[in-house]
């Protein structure tokens, strides 16, 4: 399957335990050094470190800037080791920067510069396409996030495209985020709700083509019947996600192909 996108905008998944380099600056990576991962979010920050997987939390909210997000990362991560910090961002990335201010979060993202603020090198990806990272198990996987709105990230056989279709239009000259965001989830109910969930995964996937859909985010768990190929995810996958934007995907992982099959309609935890 094939897709197009802008080459800053795509990560090649390199085999784990090689350097992988940079793609905002061409230098080699050691992969022994240790990685801070955060997972920014509207209502929290979850950080994370390479020898600490339980993460810690930072409130988060409509005056929360980069500089808050620096200040109190090295204070929780004070008694930590890391040199280098990978970061999911709630928006979209381009050239490894924040491309747009966060809609539920303060300003100042675009302009800042992280790498400055926390004294090492820094790689930001779209929330979504970290996550799926860590979701990854192989052929080809469309991500869908369902939490404040609709984060989404397509890996076709290792190599991860951040997409943008929580602006596809859907009904009533609404976008699909209206739709399943959590303003959706507010104005519909959770009935009408999970059936517009349902129908929009299922043409998103077609779209893509993908061989399966991993479903994250906060509200996945609310969904009680899910189409085939489908499955739930888990919030605390950005850490792996993290690891693997710097360490790079498992070579056996990007050559694995996943055959579809039909029936998994039940919700799940993981995909088997």
């Amino acid at each position: 399957m094939a897709f197009a996108g802008r080459k800053s905008d795509v990560v090649m998944a390199k085999n784990k335990g090689k350097a992988q380099g940079n793609p905002t600056d061409g230098k080699p990576v050691k992969t022994s050094e240790k990685t801070l991962v955060l997972d920014v979010g509207g209502h929290h920050v979850k950080i994370y470190a390479s020898d600490h997987p339980e993460p810690r939390e930072i409130a988060t909210g409509p005056a929360f800037t980069p500089q808050i997000l620096v200040r109190e990362t090295r204070r929780l991560a004070s008694d930590w080791e890391y040199s280098r910090v990978a970061i999911g961002y709630p928006g979209p990335v381009r050239e490894g920067r924040p491309a747009e201010e966060p809609l539920h979060l303060g300003p100042g993202w675009t302009s800042f510069d992280f790498a400055k603020g926390f004294e090492v090198p820094v790689r930001i990806v779209n929330d979504a396409a970290m996550q799926a990272l860590g979701s990854y198990r192989g052929g080809d996987m469309l991500f869908l996030g369902l939490g404040t709105g609709l984060g989404s990230a397509l890996v076709v056989e290792g190599v991860l495209q951040p997409l943008q279709f929580e602006a596809v239009p859907y009904r009533k000259g609404k976008t699909v985020e209206d739709y399943v965001g959590e303003a959706g989830l507010k104005r519909l109910g959770h009935r009408k709700w999970r059936g517009h969930v349902r129908r929009v995964v299922t043409l998103l996937r077609y779209i893509v083509q993908a061989d399966y859909v991993i479903l994250g985010g906060g509200n996945a768990r609310l969904l009680k019947k899910l189409p085939a190929d489908c499955f739930l995810g888990e919030n605390a996958l950005a850490f792996p996600g993290g690891l693997r934007l710097w360490e790079g995907l498992p070579r056996e992982l990007c050559g694995k192909r996943i055959e579809p099959r039909e029936g998994g309609d039940e919700v799940q935890a993981a995909a088997e």
